[in-house]
């Protein structure tokens, strides 16, 4: 049976007490008012509950088409359904238009009035689950809801508090899985922007032929297979924030035309011949020494100029060591619940050895190694070192050689060796896989296999 709450505006009491009584019959619980300013007074008391306004046009002391906009703003998630004794095609017309969920004359809707309440009523509960869950997600990607208690965390998120309410580039610079696109997210919700679409793009994820028609769209015949017109990222992002995470990867070619959105906000898609214009934040970040990079020749040095507009440098995890003992509470209280599994804390042992390993593959290394043990430790007892990965145990031990060498402490020496050449190389994979004498691909599997991606 429906639910919620209705408000009934009219000055005729008999047809007011009638339309309340058929929809408590249906469920409802019903305010009534009889006029527009007890009407308003109400509506604005009871603006969280009110699913839908049952509105007369012609009332003692206003118009209920003019009232439209002011009981809109009074409740913006409540739909308002019109009732007049004398429809006509214009103000039914005007009353949509001023956003009125429905214009039904009275008389003729007996049939129709549950129906249409019920279908605005839901219409309403809907927008009114979207804002919760919006709400929710905006209050988990704030600056408020970053965990940690280091200066160094708490000096940069008060440069991206600084610059967050504008609409500068902003340009995060850090290791891999420091937690540059937390950083954007938060950027995001603390800007103007936040009604609008965050849109998160991996420039590292997409083969480098396929990237530039996500990014910017293309036109139906553009190339073999464009059946349609597509709709790019940037267009998906308008109003609100692009963030472009690994932004070193992309083609010199695929710069070019970042860099006339930087400067336009305007970009042509594959196979057209005018301009879209956008009007789009973009925040990027990248794990590379992106200077360093357009001085070599491989980023185009105007864009990186453009991009670096206000740049922020988010510190790896091994530097504020005072972060990790909340983040592993956090993270093993995340997957405790998530495996319906009591685990009251961890041993001292334990925040010991979490404090003390270097985490090259930072706050995400660290993450996937709570998930790990939260997995293998028992339930009702704090989380003992037992329940570490193995390279955890020999920080406190020379590593053996030899004969008697473990696989075990082998890995353990690779997972430190591999971590410490991301940190050196600023987690430039194909250098790293260089450097080790590995493929590329080989890279990849073991720093899955380690946590260190």
């Amino acid at each position: 049976m429906p639910t919620g709450t209705l408000l009934i505006i009219d000055d005729e009491a008999r047809l007011r007490q009638l339309l309340a009584q058929v929809l408590e019959l249906e469920g409802y619980a019903v305010l009534q008012a009889p006029d527009a300013t007890r009407g308003l007074e109400l509506l604005r008391q009871h603006a969280d509950e009110v699913l839908l306004v049952l509105c007369d046009v012609k009332l003692p002391d206003a118009n209920g088409v003019d009232l439209l906009p002011r009981l809109k703003a009074a409740a913006p998630e409540a739909e308002v359904v019109l009732l007049t004794a004398y429809g006509t095609i214009p103000d039914g017309v005007k009353a949509m238009k001023l956003g009125a969920f429905d214009y039904l004359t009275k008389g003729d809707f007996e049939q129709q009035l549950v129906v249409v309440v019920d279908r605005a009523a839901e219409k309403a509960r809907l927008r009114h689950r979207v804002r919760e869950l919006e709400r929710r997600v905006g209050q988990q990607y704030t600056f408020e809801a970053m965990i940690g208690e280091s200066a160094e965390l708490r000096r940069v998120q008060q440069l991206a508090r600084q610059v967050a309410p504008t609409d500068s580039t902003v340009l995060l610079e850090g290791p891999t899985g420091s937690g540059k696109e937390l950083f954007a997210q938060a950027l995001h919700q603390a800007s103007a922007r936040k009604s609008k679409a965050f849109v998160a793009v991996n420039c590292s994820a997409f083969p480098k032929d396929l990237l530039e028609s996500e990014l910017f769209g293309y036109k139906k015949g553009a190339f073999t297979g464009a059946l349609t017109d597509k709709k790019g990222l940037l267009e998906e992002a308008n109003g609100g924030t692009l963030f472009l995470d690994e932004i070193g990867e992309l083609e010199l070619n695929v710069q070019a035309k970042f860099l006339r959105v930087l400067e336009m906000q305007q970009f042509t898609k594959l196979g057209d011949t005018k301009p879209t214009s956008v009007n789009i934040r973009m925040v990027a970040a990248t794990n590379r020494n992106l200077k360093l990079e357009a001085v070599e020749g491989r980023f185009r040095p105007d864009l990186y100029y453009r991009l670096s507009v206000f740049t922020i440098q988010v510190p790896p995890l091994k530097d504020r060591t005072a972060d990790v003992a909340p983040l592993a509470r956090h993270f093993l209280q995340h997957f405790a619940a998530r495996l319906s599994k009591r685990l009251p804390g961890l041993t001292d042992e334990t925040l010991a050895l979490l404090e003390r390993y270097p985490w090259p593959g930072n706050v995400r290394e660290l993450k996937n190694v709570l998930e790990r043990a939260a997995i293998l430790a028992p339930a009702g007892e704090p989380l003992a070192a037992a329940y570490l990965p193995d390279e955890f145990h020999a920080l406190g031990r020379p590593a053996r050689v030899g004969a008697d060498a473990t696989d075990d402490s082998l890995r353990a020496l690779e997972a430190r060796h591999i971590g410490k050449l991301m940190g050196e190389l600023d987690g430039n994979k194909p250098e790293v896989a260089k450097k080790l004498g590995i493929g590329l691909t080989t890279l990849y599997r073991k720093l899955e296999e380690y946590g260190l991606g």
